[in-house]
């Protein structure tokens, strides 16, 4: 007398394979779902329109000749701008991480009476490369560079345009 079906093994180990390809494609579709590429750009067209402005804003920096000195110790941020911009205006700084959007910064700054604008993260930030810009706040010039953390003395990054 044979065996029913359910209880040999070949047609269980037929159904396994099959049923393995569902459980994976499955968790494929869940973590695509979960998760937006933060590479990627919505809107690609205003985005490179806004590079042609990021041109200008370079050009003006380095017509001022505008110089950034930065140090970070003990998890302190100081900078110092040496060059033609106006005495105590306040600036943004942005440190943005080349892969990883959540780890981004921006803050608005101000100079203390010394001419020095100081900063304290709420986080420190990881070790690794990171693209820095620093502008005025009204985004007249712009300063950037791709730096890499730590800073180990000061770094200078001078306005190219």
């Amino acid at each position: 007398m044979q065996r029913p079906w359910y209880l040999q093994f070949w047609p269980w180990f037929l159904i396994t394979l099959p049923m393995c390809a569902v459980v994976a494609s499955l968790y494929t579709f869940h973590i695509a779902r979960s998760g937006a590429d933060s590479m990627v750009v919505d809107d690609y067209y205003k985005k490179g329109r806004a590079i042609n402005q990021d041109l200008s804003e370079l050009k003006e920096a380095a017509r001022l000749g505008l110089v950034a000195e930065l140090m970070l110790q003990d998890g302190l941020l100081s900078l110092r701008l040496q060059g033609n911009h106006t005495e105590g205006e306040a600036i943004r700084i942005r440190f943005s991480h080349p892969t990883l959007a959540d780890q981004d910064l921006e803050r608005l700054l101000t100079s203390g009476g010394d001419g020095a604008y100081r900063y304290r993260p709420e986080r420190p930030l990881m070790e690794g490369q990171w693209n820095l810009q620093i502008e005025a706040f009204d985004g007249r010039w712009r300063i950037q560079q791709r730096i890499a953390l730590p800073i180990t003395d000061r770094l200078i990054i001078r306005a190219k345009g």
